[in-house]
């Protein structure tokens, strides 16, 4: 098969989609709302503005042979088959030299080839201490081979990677504080940590083993603090607040030193990489871009096609924007675009979800985008790429926050089992 061509990508993609569908008869009768402008060019007619996902599934694996001209990958024969488990071999090889480097990374990698990618899968990054309860986060530290996860079992606990044991480092609860978010400090000797119900956030500083509980913040007048981001610097949060309402709290301080507002409710927030600029999605399916410095809206457009917004990423190269909506469509868009237009265009837009789009995350190298829906189970895809996930038995659950390590060495995600299920991608190198 042929993938240096361009114009197949987006038939893989396709693929891609079809493998999300569950396949189990319970869910035959379920339906997908096939007039949406992209998805209208898989309906025969007019008759078919309601399709079964078994029925579309099938209509996506019948688009993708006459596209490719030839078996796709989930129809290898077994030769093929046996070929490639010699080949999952030699891929243990390269797993087990990175799982022997320790310590802090900065390393480079070749282009991704289009298609497929290599990986493999690993023991759960918290197969040492599996949560109770959902996981609503997992985030590898940013130096150093330690993945986070954390949870509505009101624990916080931290694993070192080594994608065998991938042994506990050490684990903290807190009293009656379901995790809603927990991320590291840019320098990653901090963990802050938001519940559900009240303003009350932690902040767990590793360096000297300390909880410390932020009850007010001199300025916040929101009942309760539950989304938000660290800064690039690390010098504020960004908290999500109530009514379109976003607050720069300062680390050093606990206050907020400026806020800003957006038209009805915010769906998602990120941070552009040097840490300028704030694209935030709503609800109503509008995009603002704000100026960190003036606080001001620089642009404001429609996400195209959407009715209702419901993630957004910014890849660390500066180059994409990408916009979830609850459609399950992921627009992705030049950022350069995107401040020069009043109404810019997506550079592809993505239907490998048929449920509402709530996680996104460009890894490192802004070369993949991982995508989720916390409405299904293995609805989880790593974008540009035919083959994940693929395996002979559910997987994946429903995923609630996606994370890359450092260097792209490894993928993983939190579910609502509890677990953290942790891939090595073998094309990058280092951790």
């Amino acid at each position: 098969m042929n993938r240096s061509s361009s114009s197949r990508t987006f038939e893989v993609l396709v693929l891609s989609s079809s493998e999300l569908l569950p396949k189990s008869s319970t869910d035959r009768n379920d339906t997908v709302d096939m007039t949406h402008r992209f998805r209208r060019e898989l309906t025969k007619s007019d008759a078919e503005a309601k399709m079964s996902k078994q029925k579309l599934q099938q209509r996506m694996k019948e688009q993708f042979q006459k596209a490719m001209g030839g078996m796709p990958s989930w129809a290898e024969t077994k030769v093929k088959k046996k070929k490639k488990k010699k080949d999952d071999s030699d891929d243990d090889e390269d797993g087990d030299d990175l799982m022997r480097k320790t310590g802090n990374f900065v390393g480079s990698s070749d282009s991704l080839p289009k298609g497929i990618i290599r990986m493999k899968k690993c023991l759960h990054a918290n197969n040492d201490r599996p949560s109770e309860d959902r996981l609503t986060t997992v985030q590898f530290h940013p130096s150093a081979q330690v993945v986070m996860t954390a949870g509505l079992d009101q624990s916080i606990s931290l694993f070192q990677v080594d994608g065998k044991t991938n042994p506990k480092i050490q684990s903290i609860h807190l009293e009656k504080f379901p995790v809603h978010k927990a991320q590291f400090s840019v320098d990653g000797e901090q963990v802050v940590a938001t519940s559900f119900r009240n303003k009350l956030f932690y902040i767990y500083d590793m360096m000297e083993g300390k909880v410390i509980p932020v009850h007010t913040v001199r300025g916040l007048s929101e009942q309760r603090v539950k989304e938000f981001e660290v800064s690039p610097d690390g010098e504020s949060l960004l908290l999500t607040g109530t009514s379109g309402y976003l607050h720069v709290l300062t680390m050093k301080t606990k206050e907020v030193v400026k806020s800003m507002k957006i038209n009805g409710n915010i769906a998602g927030v990120a941070f552009s990489h040097d840490g300028s600029k704030v694209f935030t999605n709503s609800e109503e399916g509008e995009v603002y871009i704000w100026d960190m410095r003036s606080s001001k809206c620089l642009k404001r457009f429609t996400d195209d096609g959407c009715v209702s917004g419901t993630s957004i990423a910014a890849s660390k190269n500066g180059q994409y924007l990408a916009c979830g909506s609850a459609a399950g469509v992921v627009n992705v868009y030049s950022q350069e675009e995107c401040m020069r237009q009043n109404n810019p265009k997506p550079l592809k837009a993505i239907m490998n979800l048929v449920t509402s789009a709530t996680s996104l995350r460009f890894n490192p190298t802004s070369e993949i985008l991982a995508i989720a829906s916390r409405a299904d189970d293995e609805a989880a895809r790593l974008v540009m790429f035919s083959n994940f996930p693929m395996f002979q038995r559910k997987t994946i659950y429903r995923a609630h926050r996606l994370d890359f390590s450092p260097n792209s060495g490894f993928f993983s995600l939190a579910n609502n089992k509890g677990h953290a299920p942790l891939f090595r991608l073998l094309h990058y190198k280092d951790f």
